[in-house]
């Protein structure tokens, strides 16, 4: 057990590490794409590879495990599958992105990180046996959100924008919702690659009646190009197929709340990003917000203890 343990922290890390460097190949396609597009491109082709990887259906049964009268989503498998698609393929990227055209990318990022917060909340109603809450989380939450302002606004005083801000609670709460669905599904005993690739085919038909409604061209031109190609293979096969297998393992072996603590590190891994490939300068206040939020992340997950901190 320990060690599969190892092995879901360390399927979170490489989750992160990926998710951190994503905005590099989405600030690139944005030259050529709309947000959109980016967003159906992507998950059509990890849906692919996921197919391809392993192409055998999922047939669904019950596991052989008697469910109970209250267990809504157990008794409803598909349902929780369609959830998931919707929440956390289609709406959650739409949300961010239409929040980005409302306000700040420093405001989105830090009201997305609270993501953990809402997780653990849904997640002590639900499974309150399983994954009960300790005052840890809550101490380590504030610690890595202080952390994460330093790193996001560096220095300077946040500017409030209604309309974008409460459209980026709104993707926090439905990646939050994500976390608990796949929680859920992770119960139902399927190979992890079925249930993801069965969370794209939902997300992916969700996503369609958007296509109407934001700038979508299917010009497969645009794909000639390598910069194009290779950085929107890197988001399908990477970013898309590879990340949700990974991150819907890590749920299901440390559970929804352990997991999404994770969320933290993608502020720190852009930081460091930037340093390495953009050669952009790091700040003291960004250095000093890197290892606050590092600190939070160490004490939600219980690896520090908060007393010790004040010896």
């Amino acid at each position: 057990m320990q060690n599969k343990n190892k092995i879901g922290h360390a399927a979170a890390l490489v989750t992160i590490l990926i998710w951190g460097t994503t905005f590099i190949s989405t600030k690139i396609l944005l030259t050529d794409f709309e947000p959109v597009e980016i967003l159906f491109f992507r998950f059509c082709i990890g849906f692919l590879a996921l197919t391809a990887a392993y192409p055998r259906r999922l047939k669904k049964t019950n596991t052989g495990r008697t469910l109970s009268q209250n267990d809504f989503f157990g008794r409803h498998q598909e349902l929780t599958f369609a959830l998931a698609g919707l929440c956390g393929v289609c709406l959650y990227y739409l949300l961010e992105n239409i929040a980005l055209t409302f306000t700040l990318a420093s405001n989105v990022g830090v009201i997305i990180s609270a993501a953990p917060f809402f997780t653990a909340l849904l997640t002590h109603l639900l499974f309150k046996d399983e994954e009960p809450l300790k005052p840890g989380f809550f101490i380590g939450f504030g610690i890595a959100i202080a952390g994460i302002c330093l790193i996001s606004f560096k220095g300077s005083e946040p500017e409030l924008n209604p309309a974008g801000d409460l459209l980026a609670i709104i993707a926090a709460f439905t990646w939050a919702c994500y976390s608990v669905l796949t929680r859920k599904i992770s119960s139902f005993g399927y190979h992890t690659v079925q249930t993801t690739r069965r969370i794209f085919a939902w997300g992916i038909l969700f996503m369609i009646p958007s296509l109407f409604f934001f700038p979508f061209r299917p010009c497969p031109e645009r794909f000639l190009k390598p910069v194009c190609l290779l950085n929107i293979l890197f988001l399908g096969l990477c970013a898309s197929a590879l990340c949700f297998v990974t991150w819907n393992f890590a749920v299901s072996v440390l559970g929804a709340v352990k997991t999404s603590i994770y969320i933290y590190m993608v502020p720190v891994i852009t930081v460091i990003t930037s340093v390495i490939v953009l050669h952009e300068k790091i700040t003291p206040l960004s250095a000093l917000g890197v290892l606050l939020t590092l600190a939070g992340l160490m004490i939600s997950e219980g690896r520090l203890d908060f007393r010790v901190l004040r010896k």
